[in-house]
């Protein structure tokens, strides 16, 4: 009989600290740098460009053997003054959340777990299930309704979208393919593009994709939509869905959702939100007026990590059929069989209503977020960017050499610089500058766009760390640099 010898106290491959306390040492270093970065986020520079030697640092080859601890540590925090700026007050460009220091917490938990929340019986899934519990009740959803978290609305759109075809063909599109269908749908010329990549990558065609003119206000023309259907109907093409928008990408306008709701009802169509940051203002006593009709959505898309600061990525989908959700997703092989007992149980599982298996625990960090600070706080700091949005449009219209090209609705406003007896092809020019002076210069970080054919200065604001007085900056700078460039400098 040969003689047992005594277990292994450590693998022989394992990538676990041979010092325990050392390694805790090195993690609260990079913790406080992380956030000695956070408490400073309202200092400095807005954006800074990557340095030309860690630019050629981070075009050299893989090491082997490994960098060693130190070395990477070094590197990793050499990164942390080059982000895009958004967690900066004045980052002004696109529509991003700042993030909030808290989001350090469920971001550790995350990663010492390590779960795959595509599904089995875990901590995660029932995270996830609270969760969409609270988000069913907050937009007026029913208890059957189903929602996943997901990495933003790009993918939500996606899903939602499929469960949308699945059901018009009685589900046979999962297995037959779209041969034989020629869906339609219509959404607003200002409507984000990941709408039309939606349809490209269902098999439905972005070109089925109706763009229906806007009013005055940015808002979906609802004449228009009536006609593109009943044009649509005659030509024997089928008309699938309406897609209303809660907050443009260009102007953050608001489509009439109730209007857009009833005619869905009246034409059998499904009725889709694309509520990227918009969605969240349900949250603000401000917004929630305008999104009714909200709760009439057979699905939605939103973002967490826009308006309500959650680390990204963080998007989620509601769908109001939870059955017809789950039927256009769910196809559980043997090896992912559920039972009523044990690791496979808590069915249904998450991979049922989306595409993806291996799934990070993206709900924890939204969870937190919303149990921490709750509704009434975030929906405040919501409403605080519309009131700061107001006060930069009345900066704008009460300066001569600036023009205001859009109306405000929520986060967005659309201003240029004029300068007399200058073509509007040089007036695209000189805002296109002021912009990239602005940016480069780290004073603030607006981003362009076009309103009418003309170029835009773009001002978001989705920050909670903005302040009125970095509103007047911005003004007084981009005033500064306009007369510098219209006068030759």
């Amino acid at each position: 009989m040969t003689e047992k010898t005594a277990p292994e106290t450590r693998s022989p491959t394992t990538l676990d600290p041979q010092d325990w306390s050392a390694f805790r040492t090195r993690a609260h270093a990079m913790l406080e740098r992380a956030l000695d970065k956070m408490e400073d986020a309202t200092d400095g520079r807005v954006w800074t460009p990557v340095p030309e030697a860690l630019h050629r640092t981070l075009e050299t080859g893989l090491s082997q053997e490994g960098t060693g601890p130190e070395a990477m540590d070094a590197l990793i925090a050499s990164l942390l003054p080059h982000g895009v700026g958004n967690t900066h007050p004045r980052f002004f460009g696109w529509v991003h959340g700042a993030g909030t220091p808290s989001g350090l917490m469920p971001a550790i938990a995350e990663a010492a777990m390590n779960a795959n929340c595509g599904g089995r019986n875990h901590a995660g899934i029932h995270v996830e299930r609270q969760l969409t519990r609270w988000l069913c009740n907050l937009f007026g959803f029913p208890d059957t309704a189903s929602g996943l978290a997901v990495s933003g609305t790009s993918m939500a759109t996606i899903i939602a979208l499929k469960t949308a075809r699945d059901r018009a063909t009685a589900f046979a599109s999962r297995a037959d393919g779209m041969a034989g269908h020629s869906f339609t749908a219509y959404t607003s010329a200002e409507a984000h593009a990941c709408i039309a990549r939606a349809f490209d990558i269902l098999g439905l065609g972005s070109e089925a994709l109706r763009k229906i003119p806007v009013d005055d206000h940015f808002r979906m023309q609802l004449p228009a939509l009536r006609a593109a259907v009943a044009e649509d109907r005659a030509s024997g093409k089928t008309p699938l869905a309406i897609i209303g928008t809660a907050g443009t990408v260009n102007t953050g306008a608001i489509d009439p959702l109730v209007d857009l709701a009833d005619i869905a009802a009246e034409e059998g169509l499904w009725f889709h939100v694309d509520g990227a940051f918009g969605a969240c203002g349900i949250m603000s006593e401000r917004l929630a007026p305008r999104l009714a009709g909200i709760d009439r959505a057979d699905s939605i898309a939103f973002d967490f990590h826009k308006w309500l600061h959650v680390t990204y990525d963080a998007g989620f989908v509601l769908v109001r059929d939870g059955e017809a959700h789950r039927k256009s997703f769910s196809n559980r092989p043997d090896y992912l069989s559920g039972v009523e007992r044990g690791l496979a149980a808590a069915n249904p599982w998450p991979v049922e209503y989306g595409p993806e298996l291996s799934r990070g625990f993206r709900a924890l960090k939204i969870w937190a977020q919303l149990l921490e600070f709750g509704p009434a706080r975030l929906g405040a700091a919501i409403t605080a960017n519309c009131e700061q949005v107001d006060y930069l449009a009345s900066l704008v219209d009460r300066e001569s050499d600036l023009e205001r090209l859009a109306p405000t609705e929520t986060s967005i406003c659309c201003f240029r610089y004029k300068a007399e007896g200058m073509s509007e092809e040089d007036l695209d020019a000189l805002n296109q500058e002021i912009v990239i002076r602005l940016q480069e210069s780290g004073a603030a970080a607006p981003s362009t766009t076009r309103i009418r054919g003309a170029l835009a200065i773009r001002v978001n604001i989705t920050n909670h760390r903005t302040r009125f007085a970095d509103l007047d900056y911005l003004i007084e700078e981009t005033l500064n640099v306009g007369k510098a460039i219209a006068s030759g400098k």
